[in-house]
Parts: C-alpha cells; structure tokens; sequence
C-alpha cells in the first residue's frame, strides 16, 4: 500500500488543533487572514492539499482522490502530535474535509464547511462536469497556468467578487472596501499563477466533483457538531449547506448578506468569528483538549 503523502504544514498559535483545508487553486496563504485570529486561541495546522502549493505533486491522479487524502490528513495530526482536531474545509477543501470525518471520525471533534457541495449525484450531471474538469485540465497542459488562470478567474462563480470591487454607494467606507478587495484579488491572482500546472491538472482529474461519489447517504452518521457556511449571493452552495444541514445530526447553518462563494476571503472577520463562536460553544477550548 502507498504511505500517505507527506502535505506541506504551517502552524501557528497553542491549544486545540484546528485544521485548514484551501479550496482549488488555493494554498495554506488563503487563510491568512483566518488564521491570525484564531491562532489567539488554537494551534492552527493550515494544509496545502496535494499539487497545490508546496505539497507533493504526483503523477498519477489517483493520488488525489479524497480517501487519500484523508489518510494524508490523519498522517498530518499524527506527526503533529493531535489526536483530534476541528476541521475547516472550503469548496474542494471542504469535500476533503467531509471525507476526513466520514473516514476518521474519531479525529474529526469538529466540523466547518464553507460552501461545500456533498457531491453530485445524476450520472449526467457527473459525466457534464468530468468534461468540463478534463478541459481544464487540458488547458492547464497545453497553455499553462496563466491562460487557465484567466479562464478561472471569468467563471459566474465570481461575479461577487467582482461586485466588490465596484460597490454602488461612492462613500470613504465603500471605497476602502473597494481597495482593500482589489489587493485582495491581487494576492489571489498571485497565489494561482505560483501553483503547478500539472499539480492543478491532476487534481481536477483525481479529486472533481465529477470522479468522487456523492457523500449524501453518509452524512446522517456524522455525529459530531457541524456548521455550514455560504455567502447568500451563491445560491447553489447555499442550498447545498440547507440541505445538508437537513441530514446531519448536529448541524446549524449560517448566511452571510451579500457575500459569494469564497467567505474567508470577502469576510474574514466574520469568518473568524463564526468559527472561534462555534467551536466555543462546544467546548473546543484551551483546557478542553489536549495534544495526544
């Protein structure tokens, strides 16, 4: 049997392990703003997945499967010496993170997932996005990370990205907010451009929506404490998070008014607090938990 890749680790703060998982094209950077605060009261593990940021980038696509990764992520807490640990995933990382619970339970002491999907399941639907992944996929072989990047960044996933930097009311308040997104997406762009095209390729042919099953049978057996984040301009991926919430045992969700689909970046005080919030109000404290 393959040994668990060995994902690139930063940690930071001391207390209760709270583990970070990026969405696609993201890395450990993408919680930057997340992870100061919450590094006040945790020991904060963010992750970059494998073929992003300085993971492991293999070859084979199977290696990026979501069972593999929850292995490698069970590997993470034992080298960093937790036995459990709450778990932050977003949009593909919050796929991994589903995984990880459905796959260790007992490691997972707490779950958040922003705008996460638990999977598509009409084999049409499936085929449809398995297309659209090899696509990508291609681009990325063929004209590199650059010209993928452009494609990404153009998709209607977006759209209130792009809203924030051209907000309606011209007010001082407004246009910091504007700036203050612009260097945002600036950082983003940077980010993507610095990752490995055939680390991004694999990925989508290892780990799309389109290759792992559907999860929405399992999600019953969770049994340990769950928050679902969505931005209310993102109607699928809030959605998603309703009807998740529907079938686990200990869920509540959370709304945020005129956010989009990556909430950590266009909220991340909110984010933040939502997290530190809820992780308090089960106990996942100093004191409560231990290093293994």
């Amino acid at each position: 049997m393959t040994p668990p890749l060995r994902l690139h680790v930063e940690r930071s703060g001391q207390g209760p392990a709270v583990l970070l998982l990026h969405g696609f094209t993201g890395s450990t950077r993408s919680w930057d703003e997340v992870r100061t605060t919450l590094s006040r009261d945790f020991t904060v593990l963010a992750v970059d997945l494998p073929g992003h940021g300085l993971s492991p980038a293999p070859a084979d696509p199977s290696a990026y499967a979501l069972n593999r990764v929850a292995d490698c992520l069970a590997s993470t807490l034992d080298h960093e010496a937790f036995s459990q640990a709450a778990v932050v995933g977003y949009s593909m990382g919050g796929r991994a993170a589903l995984r990880f619970a459905l796959s260790y339970p007992d490691h997972c002491a707490a779950l958040v997932l922003e705008s996460t999907s638990p999977g598509i399941v009409g084999e049409q639907e499936r085929a449809a996005r398995r297309a659209a992944d090899e696509e990508l996929a291609r681009l990325l072989e063929t004209r590199g990370i650059e010209a993928f990047v452009d494609r990404w960044e153009a998709l209607p996933l977006w759209d209130s990205q792009r809203l924030l930097e051209h907000p309606p009311e011209d007010t001082p308040h407004s246009r910091h907010a504007a700036l203050r997104w612009k260097e945002v997406r600036q950082r983003l762009r940077a980010q993507r451009l610095a990752q490995r095209a055939a680390g991004l390729a694999n990925s989508l042919r290892g780990a799309g929506a389109g290759v792992e099953p559907p999860v929405h049978e399992q999600l019953p057996s969770l049994r340990m404490p769950v928050l679902l984040l969505a931005g209310a301009l993102d109607d699928a991926y809030a959605a998603h998070a309703r009807l998740m919430a529907s079938r686990l045992p200990q869920a509540s969700v959370y709304v945020e008014p005129g956010a989009g689909h990556a909430l950590h970046l266009e909220a991340p005080m909110r984010v933040a607090s939502l997290v530190h919030r809820f992780l308090r109000g089960h106990n996942f404290l100093p004191g409560h938990q231990e290093n293994a």
